[in-house]
């Protein structure tokens, strides 16, 4: 039996937010795309993730039209805390800067973008299978997969994407790729709780025993982590013994505790600095998550990857619509120079708010007075802010 052939002008690996905000900026050019998924909508909808949002990341919802629904459900923060020595120090994104950033978990963009496809008319086929891409260096790139009914499907496209996550199968065809790494020797221990707030703002803690985040999903769902080692095992960890790691961390001399409440999810979350070069292979180009991944302190993962697909969407526009071909040249070198930013900014926050097992009094001492450094110069604070709320576009 032939398989049906689709034609169409992107082809894109990944249907999360990378994928799908990518087809949505180019149905705004008027350049056709189908985006192919693995996972059903419904798994993708139901898995729980925390989000930050930086404001660039918050007008390209708005501003193209996605949805306005972050700035009516989500919640703007203005700053964070950075707590050690028991004592919380805030960090005014508003006053160092004039910016701020929006807590918004990834699942609602997603279903923000899922929605405007399906508004528009989208070409979007989730719950495919055996997928492979094919003919990458040729003029007709194609995508094959198996899709939810049991039929194979051949995509036929001018340019390949691949949006495909950290386990990305698209970027092993990236055959002369340098691949950057760094691993951490610790993850982090994350709980989603049914509980009030127990603070406007997120807290990032450094304690003795190692770091705490408090985060924040609803008024009544919060998100919390602590500092742990890569092989814990989440069934180790009552209720009873999460709360009391936590509180002791968060513990100081102005008396702070945290709202307590019934844990509904338990999960450890590693660490990894990963940055593929180039994001171009012939006609297959890379985005987010199957180009980088960063550790979650700096809250920059889904905000690189929504740079990333800005910048693609305008490279390929260029491309298809006004038929300037090396434009393709430019994607990498543009992405990159947000990558690297963004990896530094990661580490910069992690080393400086993570215990090491094997710190000397001197390493522990210096941390602290990175910190004082940060927290008492305004110069420290603002780079800090920049960086946090996001850089001008690239």
């Amino acid at each position: 039996m032939t398989r049906p052939v689709t034609r169409t002008q992107v082809g894109i690996v990944g249907a999360g937010p990378a994928g799908l905000m990518l087809a949505h900026l180019l149905h705004r050019a008027g350049v056709d795309s189908v985006a192919v998924e693995s996972r059903s909508r419904a798994e993708i909808e139901h898995t729980h993730r925390a989000g930050i949002l930086e404001r660039d990341s918050v007008r390209l919802l708005v501003d193209t039209d996605v949805s306005d629904r972050v700035l009516r459900e989500g919640y703007q923060h203005e700053g964070i805390a950075l707590r050690f020595n028991g004592v919380s120090h805030r960090i005014d994104f508003q006053h160092l800067v004039g910016a701020s950033v929006w807590l918004y978990p990834q699942t609602d963009v997603f279903v923000d973008l899922a929605n405007a496809r399906d508004r528009d008319g989208g070409d979007v086929r989730f719950g495919v299978s055996d997928t492979q891409v094919v003919d990458t260096t040729s003029d007709r790139p194609g995508i094959l997969c198996t899709d939810a009914d049991g039929i194979e499907q051949e995509i036929r496209c001018d340019i390949l994407v691949g949006a495909d996550g950290s386990r990305s199968m698209t970027r092993h065809e990236v055959t002369d790729r340098q691949q950057y790494h760094r691993e951490y020797p610790f993850a982090w221990f994350g709980i989603l709780c049914e509980a009030p707030p127990s603070a406007p703002e997120l807290i990032y803690t450094r304690s003795e025993r190692g770091f705490a985040l408090i985060s924040q999903r609803t008024d009544a769902i919060q998100r919390m982590y602590f500092q742990c080692p890569p092989d814990e095992k989440v069934d180790d960890w009552s209720s009873d013994r999460i709360w009391e790691e936590l509180q002791t961390r968060l513990a100081g001399e102005d008396g702070f505790s945290l709202k307590e409440g019934r844990i509904l999810e338990k999960s450890v979350l590693p660490f990894r600095s990963f940055v593929c070069e180039p994001m171009r292979y012939g006609n297959l180009l890379l985005a987010g998550d199957a180009a980088h991944t960063v550790p979650p302190t700096g809250a920059k993962g889904l905000n690189l990857a929504l740079a990333d697909v800005r910048v693609l969407a305008e490279v390929l526009e260029q491309v298809i619509v006004r038929g300037k071909r090396e434009a393709l040249d430019d994607y990498t070198p543009r992405a990159l120079a947000r990558v690297w930013k963004a990896q530094h900014f990661s580490y910069w926050m992690t080393t400086m708010l993570h215990a090491s097992g094997d710190a000397s009094e001197f390493d522990v001492r210096r941390q602290l007075g990175e910190l004082e450094a940060v927290t008492g110069s305004a110069h420290g604070a603002a780079y800090l802010a920049e960086a946090y709320t996001g850089w001008p576009r690239a």
